[in-house]
């Protein structure tokens, strides 16, 4: 079946539902044509990629059909996207997101009755909560899909208190990770830590984007009780985004210039190389307004190298690990929670190997991209029934 892959996220930007989408239907074979957002500096990634992508403006601030904005978004979209349509004799749309990309479908479902599935990452649905209008399109949209597919069971949770008529459609679908290319070291890369400055140093890493959700502030506020415990520790975070300027205020002061590395510019390569190379990975997410945390691919990927994890206690990040056998769930708000939970991997490295190991069995037989996409086959067949 011809199917359109719509989303707004898609690499080479960063973003985890963007990668998930490109890791998935870079495996599923020729019948598929993503359609993403307009980006800078995307030609060498598209001239490359296995997968046809056609480049559109996608983004837009307004969600809703109120203002005259969001209407003209939605009408220079519907137009773009009908022609690609009727040009590709497209059979099945997956959206990305519900809104926009799923509204969007929506009018090309009504217009030339292709049908279109969904896909939920909890904190989408979240935010379209603060607006009556856009609680109200989602629930238009979702009633109208073929399938809705939630990244883990608290983002389906979240879907069935938005509107449970629609859960007859609600379908699981983890995430993955590429346990081919997420792999343990044997011995480390002395010339990495060289040149990163790290020599003898514990390495805490986190991988996200640098926004409030994620938590990043609350462990670097938990970093003078980690030191007072392991003074070797360091902590390394990866990403960018809104709150890079909070979080670099932060470091500064409580004096943790020499204990803290922030990194907004970070290939793929050396992210790995970071995952390898960390003693313990958390992502101390939580609940933030609206703004939760539906899966948390960063997780499955540290386990994947044979690291210990820990997660905040939100969202749909207990999804990932096994607790108390691959990693800790806690209490991601305490900084005091933050730090006794690193400083027990960071004191005992025969437990944080006892955990890694079990991490990379969990990572292998559960979410290896391989064995996703074969999942993916058989729901997106149903869909096709």
């Amino acid at each position: 079946m011809k199917t359109l892959v719509l989303s707004q996220n898609f690499p080479p930007a960063s973003g985890g539902s963007g990668r998930w989408f490109w890791e998935l239907y870079s495996r599923l074979g020729d019948n598929y044509l993503v359609v993403a957002d307009e980006q800078p500096d995307v030609e060498a990634f598209d001239v490359q990629s296995d997968l046809p992508i056609t480049r559109m403006p996608l983004y837009s601030p307004q969600w809703g059909l109120a203002s005259l904005e969001g209407l003209k978004y939605y009408y220079r979209s519907y137009r773009r996207l009908r022609k690609l349509v009727k040009a590709n004799k497209i059979e099945m749309i997956h959206c990305g997101r519900v809104l926009p990309e799923g509204l969007m479908a929506f009018f090309i479902n009504k217009t030339l009755g292709v049908p279109y599935a969904c896909y939920v990452h909890g904190e989408d649905l979240e935010a379209s909560a603060l607006s009556r209008e856009l609680n109200s399109l989602t629930k238009m949209v979702m009633r109208s899909a073929a399938k809705i597919i939630c990244n883990s069971h608290n983002s389906a949770g979240i879907v069935e208190r938005v509107d449970n008529s629609v859960m007859s459609k609600v379908v699981v679908m983890h995430p993955g990770a590429d346990t081919n290319k997420f792999v343990p070291l044997a011995q480390p890369d002395a010339g990495f830590l060289a040149k990163m400055g790290w020599q003898n140093k514990q390495l805490i890493v986190t991988v996200g984007r640098l926004q409030a959700r994620k938590g990043q502030d609350k462990m670097i506020e938990a970093m003078p009780q980690v030191l007072s415990a392991c003074p070797q520790a360091h902590y390394v975070v990866i990403g960018h985004g809104e709150c890079e300027q909070l979080l670099r205020d932060t470091v500064e002061r409580l004096g943790l210039q020499a204990h803290v590395d922030i990194l907004t510019a970070c290939d793929d390569d050396t992210m790995i190389k970071c995952y390898q190379h960390c003693d313990v990975f958390i992502l101390p997410n939580r609940t933030e307004g609206q703004d939760i945390e539906g899966f948390g691919m960063v997780l499955v990927e540290a386990q994947a190298c044979a690291k210990p994890v820990i997660a905040g206690d939100s969202g749909g990040t207990k999804e990932t690990l096994i607790a108390e056998q691959t990693g800790k769930i806690v209490d991601a708000t305490k900084p005091e929670a933050l730090a006794s939970a690193v400083a027990s991997f960071l004191q005992s490295p025969a437990l944080a190997n006892e955990y890694g190991r079990a991490g990379r069995e969990h990572a292998v037989s559960q979410f290896d991209w391989e064995n996703a996409a074969r999942r993916a086959e058989q729901i997106f067949n149903t869909i096709a029934d």
